[in-house]
């Protein structure tokens, strides 16, 4: 029995889809590197939010209590 094709005919379009499936695996990498950096960016983001809101919270709520303590104490020592 003999071979219709030769080997090297094999061989080359073995190493094109070896080269071919190369790509696509750096290319999935980079993609997903992408969407990795997208996501980490997007959490600082919230996360940066959130750090901003309970501040602003915090020092309202202090603001709120010195002042009323101020004001109760004085209060006091004036009546």
């Amino acid at each position: 029995m003999r071979m219709r094709q030769p080997l090297s005919t094999f061989e080359r379009a073995f190493e094109e889809e070896m080269e071919i499936d190369r790509q696509r695996r750096e290319a999935l990498r980079r993609a997903n590197e992408r969407r990795a950096r997208k996501r980490s960016i997007e959490r600082n983001a919230r996360m940066g939010r959130m750090r901003y809101v309970v501040l602003s919270f915090t020092l309202s709520t202090t603001a709120v209590v010195v002042s009323y303590i101020m004001f109760r104490v004085l209060y006091l020592v004036l009546e």
